[in-house]
């Protein structure tokens, strides 16, 4: 592969959670019907020439895994479904993220679509990491971030986690948008 080509194509949804640190994005290739080879290899291509250490797959299926091996993108598999999987499940799935992300790794998080989980995930991750404290903050700055409306499943997943927290939150996790 020669010029621009060689450089990949970024992924769809792509967004900055924590600027050159932490990013969100659905599958390379896409999915389902709309999944394309051609395109998830050239967006796999695009991580690994923009020096991304790690990609994290929150699918329970082994979808793309073996595509990263080929293209020698670093993979963790970190199953998760949603709030309905409970407090005891995203417990570990946010404290699994804090450790994929300690060491300043730049990582990108995807499940198949950019959906509400991935994104109530990543404000619970903000809340978790401490970066930020309360919730309707973390749902406003959640939405800004990933240009989007986080609804019911979204904020359930933030709602979690600040109850795991102790209630660190100074408010509820509506922050009366919706």
């Amino acid at each position: 592969m020669r010029g621009k080509w060689a450089q990949g194509i970024v992924p769809r949804g792509f967004k900055w959670i924590i600027t050159d640190r932490l990013a969100v994005c659905e599958r390379p290739g896409g999915c389902g019907t709309s999944h394309r080879k051609v395109r998830r290899q050239e967006e796999i291509i695009w991580l690994r020439e923009n020096d991304f250490d790690l990609v994290v797959s929150l699918l329970g299926s082994e979808h793309n895994l073996a595509h990263y091996e080929e293209l020698t993108v670093k993979w963790a598999q970190v199953p998760y479904g949603g709030p309905d999987e409970g407090p005891e499940r995203l417990t570990e799935v946010l404290d699994r993220l804090v450790e994929l992300t300690n060491d300043a790794l730049r990582v990108m998080v995807h499940r198949d679509e950019l959906n509400d989980v991935v994104c109530g995930l990543m404000g619970a991750y903000l809340l978790w990491s401490g970066l930020v404290t309360q919730g309707p903050q973390v749902v406003s700055l959640t939405e800004r971030l990933l240009e989007r409306r986080l609804d019911t499943p979204g904020r359930r997943i933030i709602e979690q986690a600040i109850a795991l927290r102790g209630g660190v939150d100074d408010g509820d996790a509506d922050d009366g948008a919706g």
